[in-house]
């Protein structure tokens, strides 16, 4: 897979002496750079082609924000109380279904380079609640290892996680760059997860993504290094011969992985916010993807008519419970019928699901 390098890189002001952002001005020597007081993100049109492919620059920011937050999930579907760590936002990946399109109002590619107001953040919350398990991904508003040949920020988060004893963290991915991962001290508290899908899926979909293959060797060489890792299929596009696309991936796991440090595979069914259509119609007019019968969800979302879902999630969890029985499965942003009908099980409440998982981080040993 090509490597993320931007042809221009802006650095604002705030952020023009900060360790990180040297580190990255270092390695991309040659990269034109400019310096700028502040990024107004509302003069940039995330409905705009032009904007919207603007990927090719790289924003070295302050986070004036919060970094870390929980996931923002519905209460009409069971959520796992997952908690999202912003370091960077927006994914040079561009796959056709991706939420960035539509949630971002920035089109730049963003990184966060105040990472010591980070690191307190993360202090002050895991010393106020040490009685709290904390589930942590970097891989909600950008891909957590796309920017990490820059940036090196593995080598920090990897070994802070490992000495938090309510932490564990999950690095979730498309790519296979994960050479700073190696020799790193982890302890177990960190999650090395691909995000997969069915081959013509990532033919057409996710373009430059790296090979189902590719992601897979990626996960069997974490393991050699000891860490525990993840899977998740979503979304799950359903298409003609669906079946066999990914009863086929789900065989190529196993295959190559042991299940033993193989902490979960989530399931989840493509699903779109309604303002995202028009901008995958324009900006990826081939795409088909749109091109299914879907219902307004309690969420708002479009999705998959709820048979629909069943079949898929029901045919996956068999497929993968044919080859290892103990793997945990579960399902993203939904319903506790679906649950029931798909899994033969239904967590009852949030709070329930979200214990599942940790007991999940805590009996696979490395």
């Amino acid at each position: 897979m090509e490597r993320y390098y931007p042809r221009k890189l802006l650095v604002e002001r705030p952020a023009k002496n900060l360790p990180l952002t040297r580190t990255v001005i270092e390695r991309l020597e040659g990269v034109p750079l400019e310096y700028v007081q502040e990024v107004n993100p509302g003069l940039l049109d995330p409905e705009d082609k032009e904007s919207v492919d603007r990927q090719d620059t790289l924003l070295l920011a302050t986070n004036r924000g919060r970094f870390f937050e929980p996931c923002p999930g519905t209460k009409q579907y069971l959520c796992c109380m997952y908690k999202i760590l912003n370091f960077a936002s927006n994914c040079h990946l561009n796959c056709t279904y991706c939420i960035l399109q539509a949630y971002l109002n920035n089109p730049l590619m963003v990184l966060y380079t105040n990472i010591d107001d980070m690191f307190k953040e993360l202090d002050e919350t895991f010393d106020r609640s040490l009685n709290s398990m904390f589930r942590v991904g970097t891989g909600e508003y950008t891909d957590s290892l796309i920017l990490d040949h820059l940036t090196s920020f593995t080598r920090l988060i990897v070994p802070y996680f490992a000495d938090k004893p309510n932490g564990f963290l999950e690095l979730k991915t498309k790519t296979d760059s994960i050479e700073n991962l190696e020799g790193l001290e982890h302890r177990g508290k960190t999650i090395v997860s691909w995000s997969l899908n069915a081959e013509p899926v990532v033919r057409n979909e996710e373009k430059q993504a790296c090979s189902i293959t590719s992601r897979i060797r990626a996960a069997y060489q974490c393991q050699q290094w000891r860490y525990k890792v993840g899977f998740h299929f979503d979304p799950l596009i359903y298409y003609p011969g669906w079946e066999e696309g990914y009863k086929r991936v789900i065989e190529e796991i196993f295959e190559e992985i042991d299940p033993a440090s193989l902490v979960w595979i989530s399931l989840g069914c493509f699903r779109f916010m309604p303002k995202l259509k028009p901008i995958i119609a324009r900006r990826f007019p081939q795409s088909r993807i749109l091109y299914q019968e879907f219902v307004r969800g309690l969420d708002g979302k479009m999705r998959y008519f709820q048979p629909i879902r069943i079949e898929m999630y029901s045919k996956v969890a068999a497929w993968i419970r044919e080859l290892s029985p103990e793997t945990f499965i579960y399902l993203c942003m939904e319903n506790q019928e679906v649950w029931k009908k798909s899994l033969g099980y239904t967590p009852r409440s949030n709070r329930e699901l979200s214990g599942l998982l940790d007991e999940q981080c805590l009996r696979k040993k490395i």
